[in-house]
Formats: structure tokens, C-alpha cells, sequence
């Protein structure tokens, strides 16, 4: 890919990914600017007590409820070069996190790049420039715009995934999904069915347990769990069906239901992005991405944050700053017969392993290996090891007790060592 002179950069959205990658663009001296479709920045971080749609009758991007605390610790959620408050604790509250985003834009003098309401409805490929046509979603005014490269960084928490279970029109009771949990006094007495057992499903459950008369969780999850729940947690497999009042599930035991909340994840959801930018995606994936994040067929075009099981921000900070440097040229991707190679060996044992293709964007164990290949090929600074020590360790206290991971703290010594201690209990240490 040649170098192109004085690059003018799209990001789409406004929210972590979008903005990390407009800090380091920013850095770099770089040409750039930001689409943002509603009136702030941090994406999915910010709170809003509404569901449904917003003021423009656009549907509100947000997945935050009201009790949420991270559930990864301080170190690996701090953006480099601007420190988290000191006094901030080990696993902080949705409203610390935000107001460190909005911390952030300030600090690095983002929002005047940032074009609010601005929705962007197709990108297309035209004689080697991408056309950007985005409408302003408070007067309707279409603009288009053309640029040299274009960072698609709107995230994947804002489509909801619905399963399709046999039944579910027959129920009379109640059906969300985690999209749209924001508080759990709604749920206060009555017998409440979670569905899910990824991060989301079991933050959720433990947050309406608290309230509810009866929590009843289906997954078929194979985390060795071994919290002990409260005595009206009821744990049940799959849902085989619906009826009326409640639900059979996959054993043939039946519980009555009042309220049903799909904590069943997301979907990738590109529809501004025309078919001449020589991508395919679905509900599952988005094909064929370099290093999971570059589109191979047209490298001006990169993802940020298309991934999966990763310590996010830690994530989306090497991508970002892996995406900077090759804008500026300052190094040169594999040829597109060595990229696709790659990615054809990827897809082969994927499906040799009989997993579906969503897989293609999980990172999980790979993690580290990932990053040194980031830096291997941009030369970026390698993240540090200790960062997938603490993701280690925290799944290790995480599978112990959901209860009480959330009360040790992460200190890191250096690249290689971290020291956990019990908050508040000094003598309850120890050095990894």
C-alpha cells in the first residue's frame, strides 16, 4: 500500500475506540474527523435511563444500567498517558469511568473534531477515496465527504441478539434484553428468568437477585462457577419453550416466569457500508480483517474494538495506536495474498474445530501473542505482559466468587510483576 500524502481520516462514533483513536491521529498530526451520531461522547459508557429511542427518534446506542461496576480492574482500564484519579477504586462505578472519558476529550482537546448528530449513512468506494454521506439527525440535512481513510469504531454493544425459541408469543409476561435493563428495582418481588451466562448475564443476575422473589438462570455455560448463590437462585439448562405463564426447559422442568431478560449478546450491525467496500458481514462476524481489524480487500478501512474477550481498553489502545502509524506511513502492511492467507488459515480451523464463524473476532487466550504481533508489524510499544497476568488472575477470582472479585486490588510492580491484595488487608498479599 503506497504512502498517501497528508491522509484525511473518517472516525466513525464517538465513543472509546473512536476516541482513543482520535488522540493518537491527533498525535500524529494527522487530518481527522469524528462522526458521532448522538449529542456525547464514551458510546456504550454513558448512562441514559431511557430505552427505546431518543429525542431524534434514534435508537439510543447505550447498553449502561444504573448499578454497574467494571467488572475489570483499575490498570486495565486507564488510557495511556492520562492517569486515572488516585483515589478511584480497584473496580469503579459506570459514573467514574465517564466522567474520566469526559476527562479525557477535555484534556486532549477532542470535541472540537467531533461532529455531533452527525449519523453516518453509507460509505462507499469511488476511484480510490471513500465518500462518506452522513445526515445531520436534528434537521435531516445530508452532507457527503471524502477521505483517505476511514475507522469504523462504533463498537458491537448496541444491536441486540435475540435467540429464537419456540413459544415465545404465547408468553403474557414481560421480555427485554440487557440492551434495555437499566435498574433492578423494576424487578422488585417478582420471579425473574435470566437467560445468558456471559459477563453480562451474570452481573445481571446477581444485580436482580437482590430484589427479586425468584432468580431462575438458564445457560449452558462451562465456566467452573463456584459461587454460592442465594437460596432462590434456581439454576436450569437451555428453554425449550414457552407457554403462557413461564417456561419448560431443555430437562422438562417448568418454572413460572413474570419476567424473561436475554442477556445473549450482540450482533455486528454495518449497514452504512456499501458493498464496494469489499467487506462481508452478518449477525456474526465482519470478514476477511487483518489482525482483526484491517479489511483486507480495501486497507484504507480498519476496525476498531471488533473483538471479543479482551481486556477492551487495553485493546483498543494498541489498535489504535497500530492504526495511527499506518496512516502515517510509518510502516507497511503484508501484501493481500500473505493477509488473506492468514485469514484463510484462521477461518480453516475455526471450522475444523466445529465453531462458528463469530469466533474469527474472539481474542481470549491468544491475547498476548496478539499484541506482539501488533508491535511486530507497526513497531508500536508492546503492551506489557503483565496486563494478561491480571486478566489471568481476575478470571481465576471472578470463577471463585462473583460475590467478591470485585474486592481485590491490582497493583503493578513492573512489565512482568503484579501484587493482588485483599482491599483493606494489607496482610492478605501476594506477588505474581
Amino acid at each position: 500500500m503506497t504512502k498517501i500524502p497528508n491522509p484525511r481520516v473518517c472516525i466513525i462514533g464517538a465513543g472509546l475506540a473512536g476516541l482513543i483513536s482520535a488522540r493518537y491521529l491527533q498525535d500524529e498530526g494527522i487530518s481527522f474527523t469524528v462522526l458521532e451520531g448522538t449529542q456525547y461522547v464514551g458510546g456504550t459508557w454513558r448512562y441514559d435511563p431511557r430505552v427505546g429511542t431518543d429525542e431524534y427518534g434514534q435508537p439510543l446506542q447505550t447498553s449502561m444500567y444504573k448499578n454497574l461496576r467494571t467488572n475489570l480492574p483499575k490498570p486495565t482500564m486507564e488510557l495511556r498517558g492520562f492517569p486515572l484519579p488516585e483515589d478511584a477504586p480497584s473496580f469503579m462505578k459506570r459514573e467514574t469511568v465517564y466522567k474520566y472519558i469526559e476527562d479525557y476529550v477535555k484534556h486532549f482537546d477532542l470535541e472540537k473534531r467531533i461532529k455531533f448528530l452527525h449519523k453516518v449513512i453509507l460509505v462507499s468506494r469511488e476511484e480510490n477515496i471513500w465518500k462518506v454521506k452522513h445526515q445531520n439527525v436534528a434537521t435531516g440535512e445530508e452532507f457527503e465527504d471524502e477521505y483517505d481513510y476511514v475507522f469504523v469504531a462504533t463498537g458491537h454493544f448496541n444491536k441486540p441478539n435475540y435467540p429464537d425459541i419456540a413459544g415465545e408469543k404465547l408468553f403474557t409476561g414481560t421480555i427485554i434484553h440487557s440492551h434495555d435493563y437499566r435498574e433492578r428495582d423494576n424487578f422488585k418481588d417478582r420471579r425473574v428468568l435470566i437467560v445468558g451466562a456471559g459477563p453480562s448475564g451474570l452481573d445481571i443476575a446477581i444485580d436482580v437477585a437482590y430484589v427479586s422473589k425468584t432468580l431462575v438462570h438458564s445457560h449452558h455455560s462451562k465456566a467452573p462457577l463456584k459461587t454460592v448463590f442465594p437460596e432462590h437462585y434456581i439454576k436450569k439448562p437451555d428453554i425449550k419453550e414457552f407457554n403462557t405463564t413461564g417456561v419448560i426447559f431443555e430437562d422438562g422442568s417448568y418454572e413460572d416466569i413474570d419476567d424473561v431478560i436475554y442477556c445473549t449478546g450482540y450482533q455486528y450491525y454495518l449497514p452504512f457500508l456499501d458493498i464496494s467496500c469489499g467487506l462481508e458481514w452478518d449477525r456474526q462476524c465482519v470478514k476477511p480483517l487483518h489482525k482483526y481489524m484491517v479489511n483486507i480487500h480495501q486497507p484504507t478501512m480498519l476496525f476498531l474494538g471488533a473483538i471479543v474477550r479482551a481486556c477492551l481498553v487495553v485493546a483498543l489502545d494498541a489498535q489504535a495506536r497500530y492504526a495511527a502509524v499506518l496512516v502515517k506511513g510509518d510502516f507497511t502492511l503484508p501484501s493481500k495474498e500473505n493477509m488473506l492467507e492468514e485469514w484463510n488459515r484462521k477461518v480453516e480451523t475455526i471450522r475444523t474445530n466445529g465453531r462458528p464463524l463469530s469466533d474469527l473476532h474472539v481474542i481470549a487466550d491468544a491475547e498476548d501473542s496478539y499484541y506482539a504481533a501488533l508491535t511486530d508489524e507497526s513497531g508500536i510499544e508492546r503492551v506489557p505482559p503483565h496486563m494478561m497476568k491480571i486478566h489471568k488472575l481476575l478470571l481465576r477470582t471472578m470463577f471463585d466468587n462473583l460475590y467478591t472479585f470485585r474486592d481485590y486490588v491490582y497493583t503493578i510492580l513492573d512489565d512482568e510483576n503484579v501484587k493482588v491484595s485483599i482491599e483493606n488487608e494489607t496482610e492478605n498479599t501476594r506477588t505474581v
